[in-house]
């Protein structure tokens, strides 16, 4: 780890949508920090804006091939990711779900979350990128403890406890776990999943944290409810059973500042929340604050790690 200016790598993405332009106006806009170096990492064609191709779609993969390599070798502080075409990348062979499921296989890690925070709303996702019909069959116990403690862990490495005595780490972070059915299951009236596994699992997780860790998890509460109470400042963060579950209310609560962190990697990687938007690219239209968002983010988790690591 570098004593220096920690060392960010940026991927502009599918280059033929508004990753290079939400890219250049953040580092442009003086709203990131000064206090890191920030490199554009990859070889880009020559293309035109909204007009994507198998090249720019083969560019955005061998930038996140140059990125990871980097990140492992220790040449790069953290990574952020702009924002790739799943459908296009598909297409040139990239194997993976989406980027997420890409970095945990190439650093080897099978213990990653995905999680989003943007406003007042943090949430972490028990699965991620498969169809909702599936997601029954994929809810386990064990991987709702599992990407639990990866967000306590989360929200207690982001927090100040030794200046705000009131902070998510001097407390315990407080943290909601959304019920998967209507009602969070109405008392098994409407499924038995909150009973059968969400119940034990938000058990389990507290009594897995230690005294020097502490967290409190509760719940399972119904989802139609649980991020209002988490806006007003009840929860600092939500624990949600699929994709859609979590990515619905941040993006509404909070579209144009949501970042995507992949929790668990061995270095920070962080993504804005939105897509290539090939329909806006090169127009000027496209808003920066998600990407600035994610810049910040990134040194935030660098300097604090850094700090860690020398106290």
């Amino acid at each position: 780890m570098s004593t220096t200016k920690p060392r960010i790598g940026i991927t502009l993405g599918d280059c033929a949508g508004i990753g290079p332009e939400i890219v250049e106006t953040a580092l442009k806009s003086g709203r990131v920090p000064k206090s890191a170096d920030y490199k554009t990492i990859g070889k880009y064609p020559d293309c035109t804006p909204g007009h994507p191709t198998a090249e720019t779609a083969r560019a955005a993969g061998a930038a996140l091939e140059e990125a990871v390599i980097l990140g492992r070798r220790g040449e790069l502080d953290a990574i952020v990711t702009g924002p790739i075409h799943k459908a296009r990348m598909y297409d040139v062979g990239f194997k993976f779900p989406g980027q997420t499921e890409f970095f945990a296989a190439r650093c080897g890690v099978k213990n990653v979350a995905m999680c989003l925070t943007g406003g007042k709303i943090t949430v972490a996702l028990v699965t991620t990128h498969i169809p909702l019909c599936e997601v029954p069959r994929a809810l386990k116990q064990s991987e709702i403890v599992r990407v639990g403690l990866l967000l306590a862990d989360f929200l207690s490495r982001l927090s100040s406890a030794k200046t705000d005595p009131a902070s998510p780490a001097a407390r315990g972070p407080r943290i909601a776990v959304a019920g998967l059915n209507p009602h969070a299951g109405e008392s098994g009236r409407i499924g038995s999943e909150e009973i059968d596994i969400i119940a034990p699992a938000v058990e389990e997780l507290n009594r897995s944290l230690s005294a020097d860790h502490p967290s409190l998890f509760s719940g399972p509460y119904s989802p139609d409810t649980v991020f209002h109470r988490a806006i007003e400042g009840e929860f600092d963060a939500v624990l949600c059973m699929y994709h859609d579950q979590g990515l619905i209310p941040l993006k509404l609560h909070a579209f144009h500042e949501g970042v995507n962190v992949t929790l668990g990697l061995p270095f920070p990687r962080t993504s804005p929340d939105h897509g290539t938007a090939f329909d806006i690219a090169g127009k000027e239209l496209a808003r920066p604050d998600s990407m600035i968002a994610a810049l910040n983010l990134a040194v935030e988790l660098v300097e604090k790690r850094s700090k860690n690591q020398t106290t």
